[in-house]
């Protein structure tokens, strides 16, 4: 009986330090959110500094927050976070769109996955030569992420939605996505199959079964998942209990989340799929019941759990390793490197008129795309060495924060100009 209590005090204590961290990641993710945007940057940006102040307040003699670095119930909830949020992606994501954004925008996104990769495996090749083969690829593959929901509110702002610049680097954009996460998925698959076993050495076979199996999900997703969930909403049109689109919807994306990861490929990949094939008309007769969308009864649930992942995110940054010439020489390198691979997606348009220049420089930010390759980076390990080690981690987090602030000013003044 003593042990007894003694087990449910302990529980008791847990569940307490959890609410108590969460209570500190969402007021910290708010607060700094609402600091980056009244200085009129993303509010990712703020989200993940108020991670990076957490995360070394030890620096100023209060290490009494460090725990939550190590938390297996915020890491969680963090990764829910960025599953929910591919999953919001997808939502907004019109197919119809994206299989008709045009020959410019088809080959600046190829060009903006391809530059990219080439530059980011050759400078970690540089700057980390004892890493493996694994390290590089999965450095390269984060550098072709492109955030479309930054470069969308800066168009915005500048009233220049509707210009074929704009045309161009949103349909890009979302197809650089869809390429990246079926890279990462293939990528991620690789170093899963390495920690299984599979030995360091890049055998084809495996690759080509991981490719295979991308490719498999992605369409069986789209087409045969499509249809159940189609086929699960009539039935559920009899129900009477509240909140049965919302419970389906969120099902449907961990049901995908779930089988891609099964699979060796990354969650994310299923949970953008899932947004992906669910349109709007799917709910056409419960709207008209007075049923608001997916799309926005998803947000409140999104607003909890998302900020969670850039403050973690943040965390996993130490500002001890600055103190290193050669990580900062790193993060310099990989920023150069993003931005140049992006300004080559200029020499993808083939529209007259158009500005090569506003349409690289609106590739440029990584944003949360780029964080949540980030984060998965330092989630695998091989041999129980994570593939991104802090070093690693900081140095991309510098880059994506770089390119995230240049380029609202840069794209400004590339409009200006015109």
């Amino acid at each position: 009986m003593v042990e007894a209590a003694h087990g449910l005090a302990s529980h008791g204590d847990q569940v307490v330090l959890v609410l108590f961290g969460m209570v500190v990641v969402l007021l910290g993710a708010k607060l700094g959110g609402e600091l980056a945007v009244r200085l009129r940057q993303p509010a990712v940006l703020g989200e993940l500094a108020a991670g990076i102040v957490l995360g070394n307040l030890a620096l100023v003699g209060l290490p009494q927050l460090d725990s939550l670095k190590s938390s297996a119930s915020l890491q969680l909830m963090a990764e829910i976070g960025v599953i929910l949020l591919l999953f919001d992606v997808g939502l907004e994501t019109d197919m119809h769109e994206l299989l008709a954004v045009g020959w410019s925008a088809t080959i600046v996104a190829h060009l903006g996955v391809i530059a990219p990769m080439l530059l980011g495996y050759g400078v970690t090749a540089v700057f980390l030569p004892e890493s493996p083969w694994y390290v590089h690829l999965f450095s390269a593959a984060t550098l072709t992420a492109t955030s479309v929901g930054i470069t969308a509110r800066v168009l915005q702002d500048l009233n220049q939605m509707e210009t074929r610049e704009a045309r161009i680097i949103l349909g890009a954009a979302v197809v650089d996505d869809v390429l990246g996460l079926i890279i990462l998925a293939v990528v991620a698959g690789m170093v899963t199959s390495i920690g299984g076993g599979g030995g360091a050495v890049l055998e084809w076979k495996p690759v080509a079964l991981i490719v295979l199996k991308a490719a498999a999900f992605l369409v069986g997703a789209i087409w045969v998942g499509r249809r159940i969930h189609i086929n699960a909403l009539k039935i559920a049109q009899s129900f009477r209990v509240q909140g049965v689109t919302l419970v389906l919807a969120v099902c449907y994306c961990f049901a995908l989340a779930a089988l891609a990861g099964w699979l060796g490929l990354a969650p994310i990949v299923g949970a953008f799929a899932a947004g992906l094939v669910i349109a709007d008309d799917d709910y056409a007769a419960y709207q008209a019941r007075g049923i608001r969308p997916v799309a926005e009864l998803i947000k409140p649930l999104t607003a909890v759990f998302v900020p969670m992942f850039f403050v973690l995110m943040g965390l996993k940054v130490d500002l001890h390793v600055f103190g290193s010439t050669s990580v900062i020489g790193l993060a310099a390198a990989l920023t150069v490197a993003a931005v140049i691979g992006k300004q080559v997606c200029g020499f993808g348009v083939i529209d007259k008129g158009v500005s090569r220049v506003a349409v690289g420089v609106g590739m440029i930010p990584r944003g949360e795309v780029g964080l949540i390759f980030t984060g998965i980076g330092a989630a695998l390990s091989v041999q129980g060495k994570p593939v991104f080690d802090s070093s690693l981690i900081s140095a991309m987090v510098v880059m994506v924060l770089l390119t995230t602030v240049m380029t609202p000013p840069l794209l400004q003044a590339v409009f200006r100009r015109r």
